[in-house]
């Protein structure tokens, strides 16, 4: 399961679990991205044994691992979020530290669009 959830931060940079299990992801997934800010074949076995998706193992060593290559740890961030209703477990967001929502970079872009459209109309008329 830790092994899944690994590759699922990484694929998707944010993912959501429960405290207990986020603390764990953290130390693999971080101990990862450290092996990633250099890309050698050592490395890139010694992480092929946790990651078995060989595109999210290209994208920790071409995308994540370069990204972080400035930073000396701390790459991951735990935000908490509340209680789960079923059991009261803490439910936490694990991602990335340099994760941006894509939605708000969409809308920024919509508006951005809408608003030159709507002056030249007016113009027009």
């Amino acid at each position: 399961m830790s092994r899944n959830m690994v590759t699922s931060l990484f694929r998707y940079e944010r993912i959501t679990t429960t405290q207990a299990k986020a603390k764990e992801v953290r130390k693999a997934a971080e101990k990862l991205i450290t092996r990633a800010k250099v890309d050698t074949v050592h490395n890139r076995r010694t992480a092929a044994k946790y990651i078995s998706d060989g595109k999210i193992l290209n994208k920790l060593f071409t995308e994540i691992g370069p990204r972080m290559k400035e930073r000396n740890g701390g790459y991951t961030r735990i935000l908490k979020l509340g209680f789960r209703q079923g059991d009261a477990a803490d439910v936490v967001i694990l991602e990335l530290v340099d994760y941006k929502l894509p939605e708000a970079d969409d809308e920024a872009d919509k508006s951005a669009a809408k608003k030159p459209a709507k002056k030249a109309a007016a113009k027009e008329e």
